[in-house]
């Protein structure tokens, strides 16, 4: 499986690189904020998403602390989509955060 650091992510993010980022926690937990520009797709629920992603498209999967985007990872790239796992999630995540207004 692909890994990725968030400092290395953050950098993608600082230098204006399109990225495509899924957020597997719940919406509770993305309530509290996430990496700015990530959509949030539940662990849960991702059988039934993923036909919303392209597979021609790269994704950097994010969680919490790492666990549950492995998990969507090796999911996602048994169905053929290019994934990339964000080790450490928002437990390591030092960059903005997009807060999230209910």
């Amino acid at each position: 499986m692909k890994v990725i650091s968030t400092q290395e992510l953050q950098t993608l993010l600082k230098l204006g690189k399109q990225v495509n980022i899924i957020d597997v926690r719940e919406a509770s937990e993305v309530a509290g904020g996430k990496i700015p520009g990530a959509v949030n797709m539940p662990l849960g629920l991702l059988e039934f998403k993923m036909n919303e992603l392209d597979k021609s498209e790269e994704y950097y999967v994010n969680c919490q602390a790492g666990g549950r985007s492995g998990s969507a990872c090796k999911f996602l790239d048994y169905q053929g989509y290019k994934v990339i796992n964000v080790e450490g999630g928002m437990n390591a995540w030092a960059g903005d955060i997009e807060r999230i207004d209910n």
